[in-house]
């Protein structure tokens, strides 16, 4: 009765299977194993070729290994990191990342580099999007200096990208000739200049107006380039008594150089500029104000760099074709005979030099903030209370204020 029911359980448990010498067979079963031929999903001769379109741009995959070399000289094949397969992946793509706030920085480089390498950045359409998508997450790491001395064409060409960067400590725009006007000249009185330290302006055709603009922020809202501890204005001869007036608004200013603007009065300058805000003038050149003093720095250096190269070789020169040469002997004009020299653009016409450089001698405390005390002026006050009696006017002096004029008005509207 037992063993009825183990049959009868081991029937119901289904067929046990038995290896034996390497063959797999059901137990109880002596019929040899019937092997039946491999199912094939297409012939032998079947063979497949991808055929791609002349109109399709597609930009071939990057195979997902490195090739080295031992140290015996053979070549060794070495597979890529999934980090670096992912990295490259989204440089390939970044025109379509969302936002990179809270993302790690040292990551957030090497994806810098690897779509700097790409060159996603000069992308007429989206390279300016991608960019700001690194200023606005990680600021001076981008860019904390940047010299574009003597770069007007950089600056006429990447104006948008330039005005993107944010945190910027040392700005270098001499020999620009940017003007009062320019965009770049009321991009400085903004919220993204909070930071700036250094502003150099030399050689640039600025006037009073231009200066005025620039300072608005600073003389009546308290913000702006309130921070500036260096600031060169000099080789701008439009600039006169009258704009230096705005520029002592700069509490913070540690050197200042005016040399060859359009001060007349030197002597009552330097005072002026001595009892307002503690500078004193240098005898000698200060270091602060060489060439070499600023330099492009930050993640983006490499970036600049490919830029300028960009637009230096769309303005290469063309070679003169030899018909040129044929019809200046045509017309007499001699190859050897010296012409008339073309002067060079943007060049600054020689004049005396006025060294006007200040500096704040070490331990020199920042001048505070005037304030009218009573009984100050009292000439000018019995003077005022006079012309008001004369006109009879009943209603009480009213304390002097600075006049706004309606440019100031316009101007301080915009923000």
């Amino acid at each position: 009765m037992s063993h009825f029911s183990d049959l009868q359980g081991s029937e119901d448990s289904g067929p046990v299977y038995v290896r034996e010498k390497g063959r797999l067979s059901v137990a109880g079963s002596h019929c040899p194993r019937v092997k039946t031929p491999p199912v094939r999903l297409f012939s032998k001769g079947f063979s497949v070729e991808l055929c791609v379109r002349q109109g399709d741009a597609c930009k071939p995959k990057e195979k997902p290994f490195v090739f080295t070399y031992t140290e015996q000289g053979s070549l060794r094949y070495s597979a890529k990191s999934l980090f670096t397969l992912a990295l490259d992946l989204i440089a390939d793509n970044i025109q379509h990342v969302d936002s990179l706030l809270g993302f790690p920085e040292q990551v957030a480089e090497r994806l810098f580099t690897a779509a700097e390498s790409r060159q996603q950045f000069c992308h007429p359409h989206s390279g300016l999007a991608a960019l700001r998508k690194f200023t606005e997450a990680y600021g001076d790491l981008m860019l904390s200096s940047l010299c574009l001395r003597s770069k007007y064409l950089l600056v006429s060409e990447k104006m948008e990208e330039i005005k993107s960067f944010q945190g910027l400590h040392v700005l270098d725009l001499s020999c620009c000739k940017l003007g009062d006007e320019h965009e770049l000249i009321a991009h400085l009185s903004s919220e993204a200049m909070d930071s700036l330290r250094e502003l150099y302006l030399k050689d640039n055709c600025l006037s009073d107006i231009g200066v005025r603009k620039m300072t608005a922020p600073v003389r009546v809202l308290h913000r702006g380039l309130g921070k500036l501890s260096l600031l060169d204005v000099s080789c701008n001869p439009g600039i006169t008594e009258k704009g230096l007036s705005f520029l002592l608004g700069f509490k913070e200013l540690r050197f200042l150089d005016i040399s060859d603007t359009g001060v007349q009065d030197s002597v009552f300058t330097c005072k002026k500029i001595q009892t307002r805000t503690g500078l004193v003038q240098s005898k000698k050149p200060l270091p602060q104000f060489d060439e070499s003093s600023c330099r492009t720095e930050g993640w983006a250096e490499q970036l600049f760099r490919q830029w300028d190269d960009l637009v230096m070789s769309a303005i290469k020169p063309k070679k003169t074709l030899p018909s040129r040469t044929a019809a200046q002997h045509f017309y007499g004009k001699d190859k050897g005979t010296p012409e008339a020299e073309t002067p060079m653009l943007y060049e600054t016409p020689a004049a005396p030099t006025k060294h006007l450089q200040f500096y704040r001698p070490e331990g020199a405390p920042n001048p505070p903030p005037a304030v009218p005390q009573p009984g100050h002026y009292p000439g000018k006050r019995l003077k005022e209370d006079k012309h008001v009696s004369d006109r009879g006017s009943s209603q009480p002096a009213k304390k002097p204020r600075v006049a706004l004029t309606a440019d100031d008005w316009d101007l301080l509207n915009s923000y």
